[in-house]
């Protein structure tokens, strides 16, 4: 269906007029005290109602080891290829040039 007249502004401000953001609503959690979407688990301690769901802190550490262990492998195959490296740029004589003024 194609609209066959213009809208006015002020008709189209009316209809906008619905389409403002509302402020979510937040409930307490009732074991840390923040600020959680109700019916929802509490992001900071990982319980709801009053019962734990997720051990966030476990996940946490699982999450530091998981990275730690990405750091070092990537480290570990940087030294297996900047010792030869390292190597080339040693054995190459580089001429020292001195700045004196004349």
């Amino acid at each position: 269906m194609v609209i066959r007249m213009r809208h006015t502004r002020s008709h189209t401000k009316n209809r906008r007029s619905h389409h403002a953001l509302k402020a979510p609503t937040l409930a307490v959690c009732s074991n840390c005290g923040a600020q959680h979407r109700p019916h929802h688990m509490c992001l900071d301690c990982g319980f709801y109602k009053g019962r734990q769901v997720m051990d966030l802190a476990g996940q946490k550490a699982k999450r530091e080891a998981r990275m730690q262990a990405k750091k070092d492998a990537i480290s570990a195959q940087a030294e297996s290829i900047a010792p030869t490296e390292a190597e080339a740029v040693s054995e190459a004589e580089v001429p020292e040039t001195t700045d004196e003024k004349k």
